[in-house]
């Protein structure tokens, strides 16, 4: 598979910027080699629905403005819709987890959130920011209208709030800790192969 189609792949699962750098990390390939692929993949998306975005570090797939009357369309329609069992179930993880990043959302639902976590924020029931820690990564948060909208002041006020977020950290906790156990096992078996 050409390099410019991975990149392409990266970009639609990641739904939100990735660095150059980044990308060079994933693939394995030079800075160069990432942005000679992303010319590449600049010019097979004309007249396409799709176009990069880019500043100097960064990367990440958008629609053309060709097509905003279409995508306006869909962001009303989608609006004017319930939310569904997995949006809510992210809301969740986001009330009772958040600040949360987008891979440790991922992590506890076993999923990608990216279309999730775009339609709760063009709904404005969460909100992002950079992370203080990894100017890479965002997170997650209500937003205040949410909050407001529940009733609550803070999120503390959540039915059930410590024992729910203590079942989420118990869950990752778990998780993790059965992860290790399968990394250590494949590792074992490994070295005994040699």
């Amino acid at each position: 598979m050409n390099l410019d189609a991975k990149i392409e792949s990266i970009l639609f699962y990641k739904g939100e910027p990735v660095s150059i750098k980044e990308l060079g990390k994933i693939l394995d390939v030079s800075v160069w080699e990432i942005n000679k692929s992303l010319k590449i993949l600049e010019e097979k998306l004309k007249d396409r629905g799709l176009k990069l975005i880019s500043t100097d570090n960064d990367v990440m797939l958008g629609t053309t403005p060709e097509m905003s009357a279409l995508i306006d369309e869909l962001r009303k329609e989608e609006l004017s819709k319930n939310l569904g069992r997995a949006s809510l179930e992210t809301l969740t993880i986001v009330l009772y987890k958040g600040p949360i990043s987008k891979p440790d959302i991922d992590y506890i639902r076993g999923v990608n959130s990216a279309t999730i976590l775009r339609s709760l924020l063009v709904r404005g029931l969460i909100e992002r920011a950079e992370s203080a820690e990894n100017k890479r990564t965002y997170l997650y948060s209500p937003t205040i209208d949410l909050i407001s909208y529940l009733g609550i002041e803070n999120v503390r006020e959540l039915p059930e709030y410590g024992k729910i977020k203590e079942s989420i950290e118990e869950f990752e906790k778990t998780f993790k800790q059965a992860e290790d156990e399968e990394i250590d096992t494949s590792k074992a078996n490994f070295e005994n192969i040699e």
